[in-house]
């Protein structure tokens, strides 16, 4: 009953100490920020399949309403919208220079929004109507007419290739 027991330790211990060994004798394929990194992208898709397969076309609410910010200083976005009831429902995000906000759980319908410039300035003010999920950019219109104007004269500005057209 003795060797029983003794073989069986002396198997433990030598799984044991190949366990601890192998790791120390062997090299990865790739280093940590790397499987890091891909463990992140497998577990997004993960949730993003499991929980975009059930959407309720008949719901109140939008899931999100993202606001990309392209301008040249933060902006202040307020939107206000009258409920059935006669009560104001406003909300408000500060969306810095390039980056994105969004609410969450937004009740659907129309609303009236207004876009401040930092200096409290209305840059832009209107109805919107949110009845799913939307990602809204917003950029300066004005840069890209004057980009357009300068393209037009560069290219009236270049001299015209002269050609000799062949006399018969």
């Amino acid at each position: 009953m003795n060797s029983i027991v003794k073989r069986s330790l002396s198997f433990r211990n030598q799984s044991v100490m190949t366990i601890l060994l192998i790791p120390l004798l062997t090299t990865a394929q790739s280093d940590l920020t790397a499987i890091v990194k891909g463990g992140e992208i497998l577990v997004g898709g993960l949730i993003t399949l499991l929980s975009s397969s059930k959407t309720n076309p008949n719901t109140t609410t939008v899931e999100s309403v993202c606001i990309k910010n392209k301008l040249n200083d933060k902006i202040t976005l307020i939107i206000t919208k009258q409920t059935a009831e006669g009560e104001e429902i406003q909300k408000e995000l500060v969306i810095q220079k390039d980056s994105k906000e969004c609410f969450y759980d937004l009740p659907k319908g129309v609303y009236s929004y207004e876009i401040l410039l930092s200096d409290n300035e209305i840059f832009k003010k209107g109805e919107y109507r949110f009845k799913e999920k939307t990602v809204i950019i917003i950029k300066d219109e004005n840069n890209d007419e004057n980009k357009e104007i300068a393209r037009e004269t560069k290219r009236d500005s270049l001299k015209p290739i002269q050609t000799k057209t062949p006399t018969g």
